[in-house]
């Protein structure tokens, strides 16, 4: 068993060695709209590992191909569906800002602000910064972004 913690919510979690952070991040009940799956595909996991990089498995190829398109990514950046827990303290970083899996997850909040960034759940970028009014017509707008997410789970 291996301890990781989650930062900036000051959490530690308790994970069997080999557990993707993915994993140890749904075990503390967060919710992570998983776009593509965990296929390491999409930015909807992305991480920042603030210690103990080492005591994590390799960075693959398929995960430094998606880090390459988001927005925002450091040489401490991570997918938490790729990365699996091998040693002890591992310290990670959640992103601020909310990633949505599908539009229709915006429709409900139409009318209030954004209690935070609302994230593009491909690349990372912000599309309703924190405080903006979410508006029916930029929720119209990103209907696109259901075709996108699912061309990458095909």
């Amino acid at each position: 068993m291996k301890n990781v913690n989650l930062q900036p919510i000051n959490r530690t979690v308790t994970v069997p060695t080999r557990t993707s952070l993915l994993d140890a991040l749904l075990a503390t009940q967060l919710e992570v709209p998983m776009a593509c799956k965990g296929r390491g595909l999409c930015a909807t996991c992305h991480v920042y590992v603030q210690k103990g990089e080492d005591r994590l498995s390799p960075i693959t190829e398929r995960e430094m191909q998606t880090l390459a398109r988001i927005s925002g990514v450091g040489s401490n950046s991570r997918l938490s569906c790729q990365a699996r827990v091998l040693g002890e303290g591992v310290v990670v970083r959640l992103p601020e800002g909310m990633y949505f899996e599908r539009v229709e997850d915006l429709y409900d909040l139409i009318g209030t602000r954004a209690e935070r960034d609302i994230l593009h759940p491909i690349d990372g970028t912000v599309l309703i910064s924190k405080g903006k009014l979410i508006t029916r017509s930029r929720v119209d707008e990103l209907k696109r972004l259901n075709v996108e997410i699912e061309q990458l789970i095909r």
